[in-house]
């Protein structure tokens, strides 16, 4: 008996079981996880998880977190920096606009919605022909008089082409529809050598409207904006376009989509050079593209989004159509921040 006695507690100690009655020994052993080639599908079978091993998450989880899901307490360990909405309005700067200076200007409270180095000043290209517009209707000329493209209205500064040949007569109201429409150079050119006085009276007329209009940092050298020395900022543009937009025929001829024209006894058809104002999706008042290398590519105008009026100006753009991308992606902006939005105009 003693022999038996010994036998048993030598085989306990010899498996690390001292200390418990022969029957919690037996009990343990079983509990003991097996090794060697089966321990693998012990651990996990195909398609399950074993009890032990599910317990043993189950109390993980509830050590870590009383309640809640394994998730939010890594989230909580690793702290990430917040991530705000792209449609934030507090944080218009995530929409990533290509034009180095733009704008946006809500035309009921006069808040600016978009702001981009909006008084860096810059060439401004063909947006110069709003500003010719405006000067030439000032003057209320007889619109259905006619003017003819002469030689002096031919671009000898950066050999732009025209559909437009010398000697091409026109009434004073179509060559206007084509400055503002397809930014016709020798159109604008030949607006402004019509006035009284001629294209020196025209551009002093020009710089004095952008004085009375508070446009301090703009200038303009001629009136179509093929020289670089026509300059403005994005916050005198938004001046000029709220202006322009109040002349019914500046409104009416920058969004025309094409028109048919007889020149020299041929009916050419003309387009806009702002594809948006063909859009099903946009609102447009006043439209206005440009361009010349120093300028980039331009676009300014007034338009109704996400129902309300706004100024839009975007200078020099990289890309042909980036700033076109970048009216959308102001458009989206605003239609989803549109909440925010009026929570900030109350």
């Amino acid at each position: 008996m003693k022999r038996k006695l010994k036998a048993a507690l030598l085989f306990c100690a010899l498996f690390g079981l001292g200390g418990l009655h022969p029957l919690q020994a037996a009990q343990a052993k079983k509990d003991v996880p097996p090794s060697g080639k089966h321990a693998k599908s012990a651990v996990k079978a195909p398609g399950s998880k074993p009890v032990a091993a599910k317990a043993k998450a189950k109390s993980s989880k509830q050590a870590a977190k009383p309640s809640g899901k394994v998730r939010k307490v890594v989230a909580a360990d690793t702290p990430r920096k917040a991530v705000r909405p792209a449609a934030s309005f507090d944080d218009p700067g995530r929409l990533a606009l290509y034009s180095s200076s733009a704008l946006v200007i809500d035309q009921t409270t006069g808040h600016a919605l978009v702001e981009k180095h909006p008084g860096t000043v810059v060439p401004i290209a063909s947006i110069s022909k709003l500003m010719t517009a405006m000067v030439v209707l000032d003057a209320k000329p007889d619109m259905h008089e006619l003017i003819s493209i002469g030689d002096e209205d031919v671009d000898t500064l950066k050999g732009s082409r025209s559909r437009l040949p010398v000697g091409t007569t026109m009434t004073r109201e179509t060559a206007m529809l084509l400055a503002l429409m397809s930014s016709e150079n020798r159109a604008a050119n030949a607006l402004g050598r019509h006035y009284p006085g001629g294209l020196p009276a025209f551009v002093r007329a020009m710089n004095a409207k952008a004085q009375a209009l508070g446009m301090i940092d703009s200038r303009f050298e001629e009136p179509t904006g093929l020289s670089s020395n026509n300059v403005s900022t994005a916050h005198d543009l938004a001046r000029m376009v709220a202006a322009a937009a109040r002349y019914p025929e500046i409104r009416q001829f920058s969004t025309t989509a094409e028109a048919k024209v007889e020149i020299r006894g041929r009916v050419q058809e003309f387009r806009n050079t702002n594809a948006l104002v063909r859009s099903d999706t946009w609102e447009i008042g006043v439209s206005k593209t440009g361009y010349i290398s120093e300028a980039g590519r331009c676009l300014v105008m007034q338009a109704r989004v996400a129902d309300r009026p706004v100024v839009i100006v975007l200078l020099d753009s990289n890309g042909k159509m980036t700033r076109v991308g970048d009216a959308n992606r102001i458009k989206r902006w605003m239609e989803s921040a549109g909440v925010a939005l009026s929570r900030r105009s109350a």
